[in-house]
């Protein structure tokens, strides 16, 4: 097996999997699958969907990531970040559609991870994923604020500015009840985190919140007014609906689902390496998200990704290996059949309150300021992201800001591409420093020398093309000084086969200088190597102007 696409608990089990380090598992896996019951039942309800299929994908993501993780301490389910995306997914096509958008991004992340895009999801650009993380913070505390304040609206706008107009025009009719739920919840997991950080806050402020609304009848919505009883029996397997019409409808959805899954799993790995100093497998990691996002809608569950707080929690507590992960998954599972009948007690304002909490620790407030002192064009990346995510869509957001950035990317190459011409009134410039040039300032009056500097493609091309133009009269030889040219693409092998026709009807021998390996690969493969010769291709300068000299005295 490719150790690239070896999972990490193969790799675990190779090693030796020892009882003391079984132990260390078994404690994190506990305490993760504790914090993980609220959380996930949390997001289920403000996704749109059940309480219990927060549980279910839990259940079947936590399993299968870690299984399959690239990582040794992953945790995955169902996290803040598919909120925006399932809510309006479901709101638009119901959960048929939601689950075949599942299965599609799970299928899209097995191929991204076999086609090796671990390393280039990895990069999107920081102002893109900033604007969109801190855009769906912003949204789900939005969603939130009507469970929060206890305010009945008869009807909630789809739109972001026109939800805030309708709740200020309520918001006089809080519920005292409900709000001082909804900040006793959050007052109990801030001051929780300052006694001790073994057993989670959002547990301990559902427990205490839960108890005070029961005992003393506090008259506020609980998930069983809402949702009825919560099942605690798991469901059998079953395909989801898969239609024609609906895969089509569904494709942005699901390419959506799958970035957002990729970027989150793997920078939840990336903050793991950090915690644990090892490095994790980024192709098998999204082939991993893949495997459970296939896997969770056979089961009623919704997307999965890995889970940066849970993870982290998870290697505070001691978790060493993928068992730890499995260990969670078994835990939900348990408390979801023996306990899952209780959740139906849980106020609504609680949740709200965790959700709260939820949205501000993920949106990137801090970086989100510094971003502004970056220039331009990134800001105007970062706040056309945000901007997108809350005003427009989600998915749209991540689209526009990725062409964005990649629009602005290659600007910035083009701009560091450069084509020089070096004649005799550049040597004391540019020569001079140039160890290879010492030798060669004598230049005959038939050798002209260009240098491109920088990546060859498609912007750099145009200056090249408007840069030979500009020679005064055609020299017998031309030679073109590749030194720092790290890559080329079909654009710029386009202008070198258009210099190399004209150079050809005029007579003009063209000599390279310094061609890398990639440049030298597509040159081959499109035949210049073969057409012009490879003694019209050498390393330094001199051999080339030396060359040069004698197909002159040849002429």
């Amino acid at each position: 097996m490719n150790p690239e696409f070896e999972p990490k608990l193969v790799t675990v089990l190779k090693e030796g999997y020892t009882a003391k380090i079984f132990g260390q598992d078994l404690w994190a896996g506990i305490i993760v699958g504790i914090v993980a019951l609220p959380l996930s039942i949390a997001f289920a309800i403000a996704s749109g969907v059940k309480p219990e299929q927060g549980l279910i994908t839990a259940v079947i993501a936590g399993l299968l990531i870690s299984a399959f993780s690239g990582s040794r301490v992953q945790i995955g389910g169902p996290t803040g970040a598919f909120i925006v995306i399932i809510f309006g997914i479901v709101q638009k096509y119901g959960y048929d559609g939601l689950a075949l958008a599942t299965v599609m991004a799970g299928v899209m992340l097995i191929l991204m991870g076999v086609a090796k895009m671990g390393d280039v999801i990895k990069y999107i650009p920081f102002p893109v994923t900033i604007g969109f993380t801190s855009g769906i913070a912003v949204i789900i505390f939005t969603s939130q604020i009507p469970d929060f304040f206890g305010i009945h609206l008869a009807h909630t706008p789809e739109r972001f500015l026109d939800k805030w107009l309708a709740y200020a025009q309520n918001i006089p009719a809080f519920d005292i009840y409900a709000v001082s739920t909804s900040i006793l919840t959050v007052l109990i997991i801030l001051f929780w985190r300052k006694v001790t950080d073994r057993l989670p806050g959002p547990l301990i402020a559902i427990l205490v919140t839960t108890a005070i609304v029961h005992i003393f009848h506090w008259p506020i919505q609980t998930i069983g007014t809402r949702f009825g009883n919560v099942p605690h029996s798991f469901p059998m397997p079953h395909i989801p609906y898969i239609n024609w019409d609906l895969i089509i409808k569904m494709s942005p959805s699901a390419l959506t689902i799958a970035l957002l899954a990729g970027i989150e799993s793997l920078l939840s790995a990336v903050v793991a390496d950090g915690m644990t100093g090892r490095r994790h497998r980024s192709n098998m990691e999204l082939i991993a998200q893949g495997i459970a996002n296939l896997a969770c809608p056979l089961f009623n569950g919704i997307p999965a990704t890995g889970a940066i707080a849970r993870t982290a929690t998870n290697i505070k507590n001691g978790g060493q290996t993928p068992i730890s992960g499995i260990v969670h998954a078994l835990t939900v599972l348990f408390m979801f059949l023996f306990l899952g009948q209780w959740a139906a007690l849980i106020p609504m304002a609680t949740l709200a309150g965790i959700l709260v909490l939820v949205a501000y620790n993920m949106g990137e407030w801090s970086m989100f300021a510094k971003l502004f002192r970056s220039p331009k064009s990134d800001i105007m990346v970062l706040l056309t992201t945000f901007l997108l995510t809350v005003l427009v869509d989600l998915t749209v957001a991540i689209e526009v800001g990725i062409v964005l950035a990649s629009f602005l990317f290659m600007k910035r190459m083009i701009e560091v591409s450069e084509v020089k011409y070096l004649n005799e009134g550049s040597v004391n410039d540019e020569w001079i420093l140039d160890p290879e040039m010492l030798d060669a300032i004598n230049i005959p009056s038939g050798i002209e020398i260009f240098e491109i500097s920088g990546p060859f493609f498609f912007g750099a091309a145009d200056k090249f093309r408007d840069t030979i133009s500009q020679m005064k009269r055609r020299p017998q030889v031309l030679i073109l000084r590749m030194r720092f040219v790290p890559a080329m693409d079909a654009t710029g092998l386009s202008a070198l086969e258009d210099l190399l026709r004209k150079a050809k009807k005029s007579k003009m021998e063209v000599i390279f200088s310094g061609v890398h390996a990639q440049p030298f690969k597509v040159m081959k493969e499109a035949g210049i190597i073969e057409m012009i010769g490879e003694d019209h291709f050498y390393w330094d300068i001199k051999s080339c102007i030396a060359f040069a000299k004698k197909k002159i005295a040849a002429n």
